[in-house]
């Protein structure tokens, strides 16, 4: 087996790095996708100095061989890439997986961050950026992805129903009564899951964002409101059913159905 040092720490090219006989911790395996050269080598050696295991890719074809060939804890995902671009593999790689990721781009309007954030990223840090707030970030939103790994969410129920809707939160997905598989992002499935675990009680703006753990910052949090508008749209059967989610006027967000973990629930 090949040991490397890195100051007083040694690791290995396995899951683990060993700080002493008594005391392992996960090593995060971080990819790297951006077709800029000299920033993924930039980047690979600063995380790597810094502990971390790192895969590069320069396009979203190498980025999901990557993701097939390793198990990887969270990517760096570039805004402009050759063939498909940064926004629409983060959609696709939502779709598929929960794993982090944090998207880098030289654009800084305050609508291309909101869009980042509504495609499933879990960040966002304009170009051009010092290395060391972005390592800040990535231990942020990691440390946020081993909690919810932990005993909060092994202590949810695994499925709950609404209103004939069938939410799987450890599969991440929705189903309506009739089976069919609904496209969320990851901001909306989290804003979902708060509203089912709180149902009939109101919650403000401020309650959602620490329910789904700061995945919306604060400045950006009228971004809350257009996942709710885009979940309504969703939730709506075309029959007249009730609106599921009203907004409660100085208040806040309130689901109004009932929620069991038995598949025969009221509204």
């Amino acid at each position: 087996m090949c040991y490397k040092f890195i100051g007083k720490r040694e690791f290995y090219s396995g899951n683990l790095v060993s700080m002493n006989n008594s005391e392992t911790i996960p090593m995060a395996h971080i990819l790297v996708v951006d077709d800029d050269r000299e920033i993924r080598d930039l980047l690979a050696r600063f995380l790597k100095k810094h502990g971390y295991r790192v895969t590069t890719a320069v396009d979203g074809k190498e980025m999901w061989k990557a993701i097939s060939n390793w198990a990887i804890d969270l990517v760096v995902l570039d805004l402009m890439l050759p063939g498909d671009d940064g926004l629409t593999l983060c959609r696709n790689l939502r779709a598929k997986s929960a794993v982090p990721i944090i998207m880098l781009t030289m654009m800084n309007e305050e609508t291309d961050r909101i869009i980042g954030l509504e495609m499933g990223a879990d960040d966002y840090l304009p170009k051009p950026f010092n290395p060391r707030e972005l390592l800040a970030r990535m231990k942020a939103v990691l440390r946020r992805t081993n909690k919810l790994k932990g005993s909060n969410l092994d202590k949810r129920p695994k499925t709950l129903y609404f209103s004939g809707w069938k939410l799987e939160i450890g599969r991440r997905r929705l189903k309506s009564a009739d089976g069919l598989l609904i496209d969320l992002s990851a901001g909306e499935f989290d804003l979902l899951v708060a509203l089912v675990e709180h149902p009939q009680q109101v919650l403000t703006r401020d309650q959602l964002l620490d329910l789904t753990h700061g995945r919306v910052e604060a400045p950006f949090d009228r971004s809350i409101d257009m996942q709710i508008s885009r979940l309504r749209k969703k939730l709506a059967n075309g029959e007249g059913q009730h609106e599921l989610i009203k907004t409660v006027r100085g208040g806040g967000y309130i689901l109004t159905a009932a929620v069991s973990r038995d598949e025969k629930t009221d509204t």
